[in-house]
């Protein structure tokens, strides 16, 4: 059978939470019924979003589908100062857990015709009387538009317990946004062809919730004790540079990197004192001179005269001249992605101070590299710690494909 709608219907339902997300920038935002993850998997690219939780009560679903939600390598090569938390738990809709209140966001994609009429009442005081959050977006089939779907005969799927008409719909949202205290938008998605969109409106019909008030109505379910119902099966966080072990990791990293950089491009070009250095896709060319102006705005008056590179008179810490030394105020000043990262000379050295890969003078005011290769035997031994993330492992548990109109449009 050729397709009815173009992109797919499930597509055109998620893409419209995809935009409202772009439009609203909700911070907090939980999937309720988030079966294969898919609506999940998509908001995880936005970066307004800081926690992302998911709930169904398929936990076998969960299990098979959470792995799609783990970071990618570049995630940890390339750590963002955006922050996100993933949550996925084992649960039904119709029963309160105190973890899921306080979200910007909640939506129900296709959720609700799944339940019994008895759960809807109290999956309409969970949502919108016990979790309360700012917004909700709701979507469910449109009977008015089954007469126009080829060879269906009864309900869309075998597991719905009903599907509304346009005006089933609206009566259930009003009476809850009077119950609750939210205001609803009506839309949809999938519309009909040849002009009969004004009478039979779109093929899944959405209902678009805004809360009016933070404490009115009163918490029908009462609110004398925190529950929960929830189990949780997967929990990520994805590397951030708001983290200050992943901050850490990737600073000494640049620091290295570009301390050896400019050492390699001052041991080539040397010539009458210069020092090349790579500053945003741009060779510069630094004169050996002093940096004492960035020390003096970063730490006050007082700062000692440093060298850019040094390598020609013997101290007590390298009698033999073993090492190049790159002030910290040179790599703060001419390298930007370390300037960002840490804000600050005097935050730089600090975050440098008892990291064991980085070797500083001793006064730490200078980032000693290896002017040449030497044995091993002797050398400082660096150790490289653990990066501090989690593994997670995700079982895969085989079960049979749903039956589902859908998957015919």
């Amino acid at each position: 059978m050729e397709p009815l709608f173009s992109p797919a219907l499930h597509i055109q339902r998620h893409q419209f939470v995809v935009d409202f997300v772009r439009g609203k920038k909700p911070k907090k935002v939980v999937d309720l019924g988030c079966g294969e993850c898919k609506l999940l998997k998509k908001l995880r690219f936005h970066h307004e979003i800081e926690m992302l939780v998911g709930v169904d009560i398929n936990e076998a679903k969960i299990k098979r589908y959470m792995h799609g939600l783990a970071p990618i390598s570049t995630d940890y090569l390339q750590p963002s100062f955006d922050w996100l938390s993933i949550e996925l738990y084992k649960g039904s809709v119709t029963q309160r857990d105190a973890r899921f209140k306080g979200f910007d966001l909640a939506t129900a994609i296709e959720i609700i015709e799944h339940l019994t009429p008895a759960d809807v009442e109290h999956f309409s005081a969970v949502v919108f009387g016990y979790m309360r959050p700012g917004a909700v977006v709701i979507s469910t089939p449109n009977s008015d538009f089954n007469p126009l779907l080829p060879g269906l005969s009864g309900f869309r799927d075998r597991d719905h317990k009903f599907e509304w008409s346009r005006a089933e719909f609206r009566s259930w949202a009003l009476r809850v946004c009077s119950e609750y205290g939210y205001e609803v938008e009506f839309t949809g998605v999938g519309e009909a062809l040849h002009g009969h969109h004004d009478s039979v409106g779109f093929c899944s019909q959405i209902g678009v919730f805004y809360r009016l008030t933070a404490s009115y109505p009163p918490n029908t379910l009462g609110d004398d004790e925190d529950v929960f119902s929830y189990t949780l099966l997967y929990h990520i966080n994805y590397p951030s540079l708001r983290d200050n072990n992943t901050l850490r990791r990737v600073l000494v990293s640049e620091v290295l990197y570009q301390a050896e950089q400019l050492k390699v491009r001052w041991i080539e070009e040397n010539s009458g004192g210069r020092c090349l250095c790579q500053t945003g896709g741009e060779m510069k060319e630094l004169q050996i001179e002093r940096h004492t102006e960035v020390e003096e705005k970063q730490e006050g008056a007082g700062a000692e005269e440093d060298q850019v590179l040094q390598t020609s008179r013997p101290n007590q810490q390298d009698p033999l001249n073993r090492y190049v030394t790159v002030p910290l105020s040179a790599l703060w000043l001419h390298c930007p992605k370390i300037k960002k990262l840490s804000g600050s000379l005097v935050n730089l050295r600090h975050l440098l101070m008892d990291e064991p890969e980085v070797r500083l003078s001793e006064d730490g005011r200078t980032v000693l590299v290896k002017n040449q290769e030497e044995d091993q035997e002797g050398d400082l031994d660096f150790h490289s710690e653990d990066d501090g993330f989690t593994e997670v492992s995700c079982c895969s548990t085989s079960f049979e494909q749903e039956e589902d109109w859908e998957a015919n449009v």
